[in-house]
């Protein structure tokens, strides 16, 4: 190995040593790891700016700024409060659609602020309906997180494996061009969810009572240590309805997407367009933009692209790489995708989303090549595994939030969550080939 490799390696265990250890937050964690690379010059200055400067963190954080926008205006809330209206006629089967409706908007919405939004409102409805609210708290994490994966803009994981599939030579992902298989998998995990987690999740409850649920700030959940979630205070405070400012932040919003979709320009270029827009409009205030940006978010996706830059310069992705590929060398791609999304899986269950998009993307293609088959399967593999981890409390950021709400136990996601991850996991490598053929 060179003293380049070498460095790479140590600052990489370090890292994920670090994220496991979880007692420091993963941004700063990753922060570190860039700038110790940077000092020993197995990265150059220009190739961190790139990091940084990569469409995957500009079309998040602009997507961080319209999502705000939309809630300032009182948009979010209204649609939440009509959706309590129907929870109040309609009983527990109410909340349930009142769960499908919150989860379907984080296909174009980031999950987290919307989790954030709606987990407050999902537990007073329920204990108003003298219904506990551990048996829907879990699963409102978990349905956003299975909803967002159906497009490239509903999580972070997808724009940066996209990003990084460019940055390699491939062609980049249209905006709907996985809902086939995201949407398979997130009907499949939605119907499991409202068929059988109700009764673990009772069965939780009963144990647990008389306890009454955590009446601790949703804020208080970045204290678990994940550096995953940023400060939910920014999205938590209710906010009066503006039809003025809703209807042209909604417009602006749509035109970003459909912009996107024609192929007009990149998602990253109509999504910053629509921002900056936003705030010429007064819709938003620059101070209220920058204010909605989750920089823990940015900043831990940007010093993970640095640590992925590294790996790809000093050569230690490619010593890897062929190792791994070594291994499977005369299995068949079906066997080759289920090892890469096995692996990517449990990887997910303990480091951060970026962390694995970054170790696992470069891999994913070289398996690919080295097997003569097309990488997009195995690319829609990733995005799938690096956000469908639900067998932790610490898989996602949303379920951060519902943990501490709830009042969970690390086994209660365990239990619901372990059977959750195998049902997905099939559905997703069955479907992958079918729209995605080697």
């Amino acid at each position: 190995m060179t003293l380049d490799q070498i460095i790479t390696l140590v600052v990489l265990i370090g890292v994920v040593g670090a994220m496991i250890w979880d007692k420091i937050r993963a941004d700063v964690v990753a922060l570190a790891g860039a700038a110790v690379l940077l000092m020993t010059g197995v990265v150059r200055p220009v190739e961190v700016q790139s990091a940084f400067a990569s469409p995957a963190i500009i079309a998040l954080a602009s997507l961080f700024v319209i999502s705000y926008a939309l809630e300032l205006s009182g948009l979010l809330d209204r649609a939440i409060a009509a959706g309590v209206k129907l929870c109040k006629r309609m009983g527990a089967i109410g909340i349930w659609i009142l769960l499908g409706a919150i989860s379907s908007t984080s296909a174009f919405l980031n999950n987290t602020p919307i989790v954030v939004l709606a987990a407050p409102v999902i537990r007073d409805v329920s204990t108003a309906m003298k219904l506990s609210p551990k048996r829907y708290l879990m699963p409102l994490s978990y349905v956003t997180v299975l909803f967002g994966c159906t497009t490239l803009i509903g999580t972070s994981t997808n724009l940066l494996v996209n990003d990084m599939a460019g940055l390699a030579g491939q062609a980049r992902f249209g905006i709907f061009e996985i809902t086939p298989v995201g949407l398979t998998v997130a009907l499949a995990g939605g119907l499991y969810l409202f068929l059988f987690s109700g009764r673990m999740l009772r069965n939780i409850a009963e144990q647990d009572a008389p306890a009454e649920p955590a009446e601790v700030a949703v804020s208080s959940a970045a204290d678990f240590g994940s550096g995953q979630l940023g400060d939910p205070e920014v999205f938590a405070e209710k906010q009066p309805f503006a039809p003025g400012k809703a209807a042209l932040s909604f417009a602006v919003f749509a035109a970003a997407i459909a912009l996107a979709t024609m192929n007009v320009a990149p998602i990253a270029a109509t999504a910053f367009a629509g921002a900056v827009l936003l705030i010429l409009l007064r819709v938003i205030t620059a101070d209220q933009a920058y204010h909605g940006l989750r920089p823990e978010i940015l900043i831990l996706i940007a010093g993970m692209v640095v640590l992925g830059i590294a790996m790809e310069e000093s050569g230690l992705a490619a010593a890897t790489t062929q190792r791994f590929v070594g291994s499977l060398k005369g299995l068949s791609p079906l066997v080759a995708l289920i090892a890469l999304y096995a692996v990517t899986l449990v990887l997910t269950e303990l480091l951060s989303n970026a962390t694995v998009a970054v170790l696992i993307t470069p891999v994913a293609i070289a398996l690919a090549e080295s097997l003569g088959v097309s990488p997009r399967p195995f690319l829609v593999a990733v995005m799938m595994a690096a956000s469908l981890a639900f067998a932790t409390p610490f898989g996602y950021q949303t379920n951060v939030i519902v943990y501490q709400m709830g009042g969970y136990s690390y086994l209660d996601f365990v239990k619901v969550g372990l059977p959750l991850n195998l049902l997905t996991f099939a559905v997703a490598i069955a479907t992958i080939p079918v729209f995605f053929p080697f």
